[in-house]
């Protein structure tokens, strides 16, 4: 037997096995794959509602390309705030962490005080 007449028992073997024809399993995944692209439609509707987004111009709905050029905007101008924002609360904490840090060092300067003297040398010292 050559590749090809294998090939034709395989699937003669399995459209025997399989309770539905190929057909019907591919119509009933078109159906599915165009009831989830209508809901996918209906929600991206609702969501150019909700973010107020308005079609440009001669077009009767808003455009993927529309809404993403707007939302890439914002989420640019978002990102470049949120770093500004965290340089700014880095530094807070940088400036608190110091005076921290110099108000302990203070706190925990000492000064040496001179011993008395009470040693040989000192008495010796006192005699003469």
């Amino acid at each position: 037997m050559n590749d090809c007449q294998v090939l034709t028992a395989n699937l003669n073997t399995l459209s025997c096995l399989m309770p539905c024809s190929p057909s019907f399993l591919a119509k009933s995944e078109l159906e599915t794959l165009d009831t989830q692209l209508s809901s996918t439609h209906k929600l991206f509707l609702e969501l150019t509602v909700f973010f107020s987004v308005k079609a440009k111009g001669g077009e009767k709905e808003v455009s993927l390309n529309t809404l993403f050029s707007i939302w890439h905007e914002f989420s640019s101008d978002f990102k470049d705030q949120w770093k500004k924002e965290n340089k700014a609360i880095l530094k807070e904490r940088l400036k608190a962490a110091e005076e921290c840090f110099r108000q302990a060092k203070e706190k925990a300067s000492y000064s040496v005080k001179p011993k008395h003297a009470s040693g040989i040398k000192a008495k010796l010292g006192m005699k003469i």
